[in-house]
C-alpha cells in the first residue's frame, strides 16, 4: 500500500501553487486571501467595460463625460504609494497595520457600487425632476469612491501577502494573485455581460449593486483573520511616525526603484495602447466578421497564460526578474511587428498570432516587474506597503493613460490624414492603427534602455533558484 504521506505529498505537489504556500502563510488561508483580487478584477470590468458600453450606448451618455468619469479611478492611482506607506505605519491598540486599509478599501468601494446605478440614472436624464448638474457630481463620486477602494483594497491585500510569505514563496505568491486577478476579470465579464443581455434600468441596478454585495463577502472573507494580533502600547502608538519623505528618499536610495517605476510606467504604456484599437484593427482594416474579432481575446488570455508557464520554468532555474521582463519586452517588439505586417500581407493569422505575442510579452513583464517589487529590499523608514503601491501607481497610471493615447491618436492621424494634411501616400485607413503600433514599438525600445542598467545592477543569481510552480496550471 502506498503510504498516506506519499498521497498527500503527490496531491499537493499535482496542485497548482501548491509550494506558494509557507509555514507564515498555509495554501488554504492563501487562497482565502487572494479573494480580493476576484473582487477588484470585478470592478474593473465594471468601470472599464460594462459600464463604459451602457453610458454610451443605453443611457446615451455624451462621450466626453464617461471618459472624464472613467479618468477618475486612473487620476487617483498615484495615491497607491500613498496608501502603502500608511499601512507600513499605522498604528493601533492591537497592531494590526494592513488589515484596517482593506476594510475601509472595501467599505469605499461597496458605497461606490451601490450608489453607482442611481447616479447613471440621474446623469442620463432617468429622474422624476430635473438634477441638472447633481447627476454628473454623483456620477464622479460613485467612480471615485470605487477608484479609491480599489486602490487601497489591492495595494494593502498585497503587502499583506507579501508581509506573510517567506523569502523563498513570495515570488510564487505574486503569480497567483496575479492569476486570481485575471480569473476575476474573465469571470466577471462573462457573468455581467450575460445578467446585461436583456437590458433595462432596473437591471442595471440589480447587477451593480450585486456586485457591491459580492465585493463585500469577497473581501470579508478574504481579510478574516489574516493579520495576527500584535497588541502596541501607549507610547509605541504615540510616538512620531515617519515621514512620507523619507519614507521615498530610503526607498529611492537603497535601490533602484526610480528606474524601476519608470520602466513599468513606459512598459505598460507601450502593451496597453492597443487596448481599444486590436479588434476595430481587424475589422476595419483586415475585412474580419465579429466572432472573428471576439477570439482576440482567447488568443491574448493563452498567450499570457502561457507566458506564466514560461516565467515558472525560468525563474526556478534561477533567472533574474529584470532579464525576465526584458524577454517580455523583446515579444512584445515582435508581437507589434506582426500586427503591423499584417495589413499590407492581408495575413489574419500574422495578425492572431501577434495579439497572442502581445499577451505572452505583457503576461512577462507584468509579473516579473510585480515579483521585483514584492521581493525588493526594502530599508530605513520605506515598507513593503510603500514598494507596491508605487508599483501600482505606475502601473495603473500608464494603463489608464495609454488606453486614452492610443484611441486618440489613432483619431488624430486618420482626422489628418483623410483631410489630405498627410499627403496622398499615407490617406489609408489603416495609418492611424500603423503610427499607434509604431509609438508602442518605440516606447518598447525604450523601455530596454530603462530596464538594462537595472539588469546589470542586480545580474543573474542562480544560488537561489525560486519555483513559480505555474507548470501544473490548466492553459
Amino acid at each position: 500500500m502506498i503510504p498516506k504521506r506519499a498521497v498527500q505529498g503527490m496531491t499537493l505537489k499535482m496542485l497548482p501553487f501548491a509550494d506558494a504556500a509557507s509555514d507564515g502563510l498555509p495554501l488554504s488561508q492563501l487562497l482565502r486571501l487572494s479573494l480580493f483580487q476576484i473582487s477588484v478584477g470585478m470592478a474593473a470590468v465594471m468601470l472599464l467595460g460594462t459600464l463604459n458600453r451602457v453610458m454610451i450606448v443605453e443611457l446615451s451618455v455624451p462621450a466626453f463625460i464617461v471618459a472624464t468619469m472613467i479618468a477618475i479611478p486612473v487620476l487617483i492611482a498615484p495615491f497607491r504609494a500613498l496608501l502603502g506607506f500608511k499601512s507600513d505605519n499605522y498604528r493601533s491598540a492591537i497592531g494590526w497595520k494592513r488589515v484596517p486599509y482593506l476594510w475601509f478599501g472595501t467599505l469605499w468601494q461597496f458605497g461606490g457600487l451601490a450608489i453607482m446605478p442611481m447616479a447613471l440614472l440621474v446623469l442620463a436624464g432617468d429622474s422624476a425632476i430635473d438634477a441638472g448638474f447633481f447627476g454628473q457630481v454623483a456620477a464622479a463620486l460613485a467612480f471615485l469612491l470605487t477608484g479609491l477602494g480599489m486602490h487601497m483594497t489591492q495595494t494593502a491585500g498585497l503587502a499583506l501577502a507579501a508581509d506573510r510569505a517567506s523569502e523563498e514563496t513570495r515570488a510564487k505568491v505574486v503569480s497567483l494573485l496575479y492569476v486570481m486577478y485575471l480569473l476575476g476579470m474573465g469571470v466577471s465579464a462573462v457573468i455581467i455581460g450575460s445578467l446585461l443581455k436583456d437590458y433595462s434600468s432596473l437591471l442595471l441596478v440589480q447587477v451593480v449593486q450585486g456586485a457591491a454585495v459580492v465585493t463585500m463577502v469577497l473581501n470579508i472573507v478574504a481579510l478574516w483573520k489574516q493579520e495576527k494580533m500584535s497588541p502596541m502600547t501607549k507610547d509605541e502608538r504615540s510616538a512620531p511616525q515617519p515621514a512620507f519623505r523619507t519614507a521615498w528618499a530610503d526607498l529611492t536610495r537603497e535601490t533602484d526603484m526610480l528606474r524601476l517605476v519608470v520602466t513599468i510606467f513606459l512598459g505598460t504604456i507601450a502593451f496597453n495602447m492597443q487596448d481599444v484599437l486590436l479588434e476595430p484593427y481587424g475589422g476595419e482594416i483586415l475585412g474580419l466578421s465579429v466572432s472573428a474579432t471576439t477570439l482576440l481575446t482567447a488568443m491574448w488570455a493563452c498567450g499570457a497564460l502561457l507566458g506564466f508557464g514560461l516565467a515558472a520554468r525560468w525563474l526556478s532555474n534561477g533567472i533574474d526578474t529584470y532579464r525576465m521582463g526584458g524577454r517580455g519586452v523583446i515579444v512584445g517588439i515582435l508581437a507589434f511587428s506582426a500586427v503591423l505586417l499584417s495589413a499590407p500581407l492581408a495575413s489574419p493569422i500574422l495578425f492572431y498570432t501577434g495579439a497572442a505575442l502581445i499577451g505572452l510579452g505583457g503576461g512577462l513583464f507584468a509579473v516579473a516587474t510585480l515579483t521585483a517589487a514584492m521581493t525588493i529590499n526594502v530599508a530605513g523608514s520605506a515598507g513593503r506597503g510603500l514598494a507596491l503601491g508605487v508599483w501600482g501607481a505606475a502601473q495603473a497610471t500608464g494603463a489608464g493613460l495609454s488606453i486614452f493615447i492610443g484611441g486618440a491618436t489613432r483619431d488624430l492621424v486618420n482626422s489628418a490624414a483623410s483631410n489630405g494634411i498627410l499627403g496622398d501616400v499615407l490617406q489609408a485607413p489603416s495609418i492611424g492603427y500603423s503610427v499607434v503600433y509604431q509609438i508602442e514599438i518605440g516606447l518598447l525600445f525604450i523601455t530596454l534602455v530603462a530596464l538594462g542598467p537595472l539588469v546589470r545592477a542586480k545580474g543573474l543569481d542562480t544560488s537561489n533558484p525560486r519555483k513559480l510552480e505555474l507548470t501544473d496550471f490548466p492553459i
